[in-house]
């Protein structure tokens, strides 16, 4: 199972919908993905259903070990997609775990319990960098990062990718950025252009050829409830999100790494 943080501190980057449209496509594929929400505005939940008032149980209750991973987990209208939910709650749990010894470490553990009956398992991020960000890092093999290809996209990355290599160095060896993934790209703009070969000069080969147009279809997607590739089939959206879910299949063999 590839575990996979999808993380930027930088909020409104398309984190949430990299997370729900790629992994559907994933699963549209004939693989198995778990999501999992832990961005205490829950909107990967709200989009696929799963709201506060329904759940008894989320990733909330997890993290201050009163659950098993197990036992929040619900499935979503596609085949061989999964979801452990977020509520407003976890908006609670930075405070709550601030004291605790091992609160770097809680979602690690929890995932080492869980019997690897998936092919991906993503980590819907926060937009910050505090507790619950390094727990998924902490937890994760490798980081996707879903940068805007718009004014100021480059900023923080730098120091995001230095915060990576330090929960690498403390407390996760295994731990690389494998991908980072240009979204919200027009073509039409000198802009988008040149941050798209921006982070290719600097980064090479881990930025996805695939790049995620920006879409009116893709904006309007999550009132849908559904993934792009269900709402709108013949959208840029759909057609971006399943190249890019082909392109992490056919670079199983070799994926390279951030260093």
């Amino acid at each position: 199972m590839r575990r996979i943080a999808l993380a930027n501190q930088k909020g409104g980057v398309a984190k949430t919908t990299t997370a729900i449209n790629l992994g559907a496509c994933l699963a549209e594929l004939g693989k198995k993905v778990l999501l999992i929400d832990l961005d205490p505005q829950a909107n990967l939940s709200s989009w696929m259903g799963v709201g506060s008032e329904s759940t008894e149980r989320s990733i909330y209750h997890v993290l201050l070990g009163e659950a098993e991973l197990k036992e929040v987990l619900t499935d979503s209208k596609v085949k061989g997609l999964w979801l452990a939910p977020a509520t407003v709650e976890l908006a609670g749990a930075e405070k709550i775990l601030a004291n605790e010894v091992g609160r770097d470490i809680i979602l690690k553990q929890k995932l080492d319990h869980l019997v690897e009956d998936y092919d991906y398992l993503f980590m819907d991020c926060p937009p910050s960098l505090g507790i619950i960000t390094i727990n998924a890092l902490t937890a994760a093999r490798e980081v996707f990062i879903p940068v805007e290809t718009k004014i100021l996209a480059l900023n923080g990355l730098v120091t995001l990718i230095n915060t990576i290599q330090l929960v690498k160095e403390r407390l996760n060896p295994s731990l690389e950025v494998t991908g980072i993934i240009a979204c919200m790209f027009d073509s039409r703009t000198n802009l988008s252009r040149e941050v798209v070969e921006k982070l290719r000069a600097r980064f090479d080969k881990i930025v996805f050829k695939t790049l995620i147009r920006d879409s009116v279809r893709l904006a309007e997607c999550p009132i849908s409830g559904l993934p792009i590739h269900l709402y709108a089939p013949g959208s840029h959206g759909a057609e971006d999100y399943m190249n890019l879910a082909k392109e992490i299949i056919g670079g199983e063999k070799e994926r390279p790494t951030c260093k």
